[in-house]
């Protein structure tokens, strides 16, 4: 039979249909996502509830969904047995209600103390994975009155930003955080003084459906006085965000659309509720600019990327049959990634060649002893070795440019990332602490994240801190390619097909097996002398790897 599958839960007003992966006739199984939906606070994929047929779809991209509405028609095998089952213990529902009032009369006793205040301890709830994700925004300070739901601080990991919102009303007594914290779900935020909440929300998640109607006579009472209190917050939240000027309130497609155009939030003028950053906003701010470019032509160079015209629109379908394919959610963020790291750093790609017929012949010797422990060694855990010394000899390129432009962080721990190609896109697992292993433990771990990768297994945790990248194209082969550094790391290293190429010694060509690099780097922190002695000591390091022992 067919059951209608509607929006659970999701802890927010609203969100947009921003990604649909099912369509009619489609089999679902239990708990695969259905679409994604983008609040202001966050992104959430819907799941199915149930495994069956889609039989029809009621929403599109685009629509704005809230709890309740109708998102599909799924055709679920063995339903009509079930159906049945349901209405007896339907009817025994109103059993309870029975007994429901004494509990009702029991309830307004505790009601009538919420005179004294409670101090509730806040932390972070579930943010969906088990990594970290850095504060960008407190949007609270001691004193302030906050209202339930009200967000208290935005957070920002590597995929996306949101807004944790305090869980009731009452005032901030005291915060454990501050600005470029990182936080995990449970951490400890901030003390909140509440009024008599705390008895309040104990009958609530105990509430039948079926209690519902006795539950209205008590749910009435308190909420006149949660409207009253809720008129003037608005009021005050709108002007807040205007003096401070430094506060910036914006969901993560505002930021993520932002960053593509390589725009300052701080600098759009907001015109959403409560000083929010809105699509429009920055669209407006960007016109805006363009149109500043035209007016000033000499001064087209200085708008930060935001004065780049747009590449025309061009209606392909004149020219013949055409098929518009989506781009995956990954395919996306790593564009939008790629393209942010293009227009803000300069780079520069050194090309160089390195002798490693000598590494192959090491790696051809130990395949057995390789072999034996399990693993297969291969050259990438050979370059990553080297790279580590190199980026403990030459510390620049171990290094990321401070927000202020002003100074360079060098980092005293050597994370290496290396790119993977999986069929829904590039993914950039990162090895931690490459100095300290072995390169029997790089090329098992290696392995184990190129396998995670390509299953979709990886967590934000593996994806993060890297301080430089390898990209190997070995595998499929070409001469030579320019990488794009991963920003905020100063520098990435491509590596191409090894081929034999002859190779004069001083009295004859001899054949030697070359391996081509392809070094990028920021020129705002490496200059070339530096980018040409990397790639040479590289070569000389692979010409013969026990050199790392001296």
């Amino acid at each position: 039979m067919s059951e209608l599958i509607r929006v659970p839960d999701i802890g927010s007003g609203e969100g947009e249909v921003i990604e649909l992966f099912v369509k009619v006739g489609d089999t679902v199984e239990a708990d695969q996502s259905i679409l994604t939906l983008e609040s202001d606070k966050a992104s959430m994929e819907i799941p199915a509830p149930k495994a069956g047929v889609v039989k029809s779809l009621k929403v599109k991209l685009g629509d704005r969904l809230k709890e309740g509405d109708e998102l599909l028609e799924l055709e679920i095998e063995g339903a009509a047995d079930a159906a049945p089952a349901a209405a007896p213990a339907a009817a025994a529902a109103p059993a309870p209600a029975a007994e429901k009032p004494a509990a009702a009369e029991a309830a307004p006793a505790p009601a009538a103390a919420p005179a004294a205040a409670t101090v509730q301890d806040i932390h972070v709830p579930d943010i969906g994975s088990s990594g970290k994700a850095k504060i960008i925004e407190l949007l609270v300070k001691v004193g302030d009155t906050v209202e339930a739901d009200q967000s208290l601080i935005t957070l920002e990991s590597d995929k996306a930003s949101m807004e944790i919102p305090s869980p009731a009303a009452g005032v901030v007594e005291s915060i454990a955080v501050k600005l470029e914290d990182e936080v995990g779900t449970g951490d400890f935020i901030l003390k909140l003084k509440v009024q008599g909440a705390a008895p309040a929300a104990a009958p609530a998640p105990a509430a039948a459906p079926a209690a519902k109607a006795e539950a209205a006579p008590a749910a009435t009472a308190p909420a006149p006085a949660a409207k009253a209190e809720a008129t003037p917050a608005p009021a005050a939240a709108a002007a807040a965000p205007a003096p401070s000027g430094a506060k910036v309130h914006a969901g993560p497609a505002v930021r993520q659309l932002a960053r593509e155009f390589g725009v300052e939030l701080s600098a759009v003028a907001a015109s959403g509720p409560h000083g929010r950053v809105l699509k429009e906003d920055v669209q407006v701010y960007v016109k805006a600019m363009m149109q500043k470019a035209k007016e000033a032509p000499a001064a087209g160079g200085a708008t930060g990327g935001s004065g780049i015209p747009p590449i025309r629109t061009v209606d392909f379908s004149r020219f013949g049959e055409v098929e518009e394919v989506p781009m995956t959610r990954l395919m996306q963020i790593g564009a939008a990634g790629l393209h942010a790291s293009w227009l803000n750093i300069p780079h520069v790609t050194q090309f160089d060649q390195a002798d490693i017929t000598d590494l192959e012949a090491f790696r051809v010797a130990q395949k057995a002893v390789a072999e034996k422990a399990g693993v297969k060694l291969t050259v990438l855990p050979l370059l990553l070795k080297a790279c580590a010394h190199l980026l403990k000899e030459l510390p620049d390129f171990n290094s990321s440019l401070a927000p202020s432009g002003k100074a360079i962080i060098r980092k005293k721990y050597v994370h290496i990332g290396f790119a993977v190609d999986t069929p829904d896109g590039l993914l950039v697992p990162v090895i931690k602490n490459v100095d300290q292993k072995s390169l029997l433990q790089l090329a098992a771990e290696a392995a184990a994240l190129a396998a995670k990768a390509r299953d979709k297994k990886l967590t934000p945790d593996d994806m993060q801190g890297a301080c430089f990248t390898i990209s190997s194209l070995g595998h499929i082969g070409g001469t030579g390619f320019t990488p794009i550094v991963n920003a905020p790391e100063v520098a990435i290293l491509g590596v191409s097909k090894a081929t034999i190429q002859p190779v004069w010694d001083g009295k004859a060509f001899q054949p030697k097996l070359m391996l081509p690099l392809s070094l990028s780097y920021d020129h705002r922190v490496i200059n070339g002398a530096a980018a040409a002695r990397f790639t040479q000591r590289l070569s000389q390091l692979l010409n013969d790897i026990r050199t790392i022992l001296l």
